[in-house]
């Protein structure tokens, strides 16, 4: 108990000194995790839209490759993401392999999915209820996805938080295409396993407290927003 008590605290005083190495690792995590879900938002985002709004053939097996692209296991879309990015695969020559970037890569692919499928059922809910609006207006398909997107926004940025845990949770994928290689990228999950491996667990303790903070804090802010625009709409 006596250990358990000395850990947690100098845990927490690497916090309170926000140590330069906490300070490099948690900053590169951010920048991945967001980048990540931002680009997956601008793919997922549309075309989950555009499956919850329009009826074609063969939309039934799209929705059913979405959902199912959900649960992809990180270490699968890891070694996938290695084989494109190693020498011998087509994205060689780019020399992304074992770079922030290629872990951008990998937790794009790992989100895309969550974000398209739960906005998906997101936009399809809202289009029920403008459908014969937009049919009676003569209303476009851009021009009807871009209204169910800015009506559906606060509830989107659910779905994109959804995405952003997935993303700043990753250990998996990001270790078999970064490498987890110390001052390149070294991210705060990786480290957490790593360290915890060498028995450091000052700072894997330090980096997880750090971690579910910028959760809750994320999540905070989401349903701040929501509330807010509720009372808005109400007001």
């Amino acid at each position: 108990m006596e250990s358990f008590w000395r850990i947690l605290g100098e845990a927490v005083g690497l916090i309170l000194a926000w140590d330069s190495d906490l300070i490099e690792i948690v900053g590169l995590s951010l920048r991945v995790t967001l980048s990540a879900v931002a680009i997956s938002c601008v793919i997922g985002l549309p075309l989950g839209a555009a499956v919850g709004a329009f009826r074609f053939p063969g939309r039934m097996a799209v929705i059913v490759v979405l959902n199912s692209l959900m649960g992809l296991p990180p270490v699968v879309v890891g070694l996938i993401a290695y084989l494109m990015l190693s020498a011998a695969g087509p994205l060689g020559p780019l020399e992304l392999l074992y770079t922030p970037t290629a872990m951008i890569i990998a937790q794009t692919i790992l989100v895309t999915p969550i974000v398209a499928a739960l906005s998906r059922q997101v936009v399809e809910d809202c289009y029920r209820e403008y459908a014969e609006q937009f049919d009676s207006l003569g209303v476009g398909p851009f021009d009807r996805v871009a209204a169910l997107l800015w009506d559906a926004r606060y509830s989107l940025l659910t779905v994109a938080l959804a995405g952003f845990g997935r993303a700043v949770a990753e250990v998996g994928a990001v270790i078999i295409v970064g490498g987890n290689i110390n001052h390149v990228t070294r991210v705060m999950t990786t480290t957490i396993a790593l360290e915890t491996s060498k028995g450091n667990l000052e700072l894997a303790l330090a980096l997880g407290v750090v971690l579910l903070a910028i959760a809750v804090a994320v999540n905070g802010a989401v349903m701040t927003l929501r509330a807010s625009a509720v009372r808005m709409a109400y007001a």
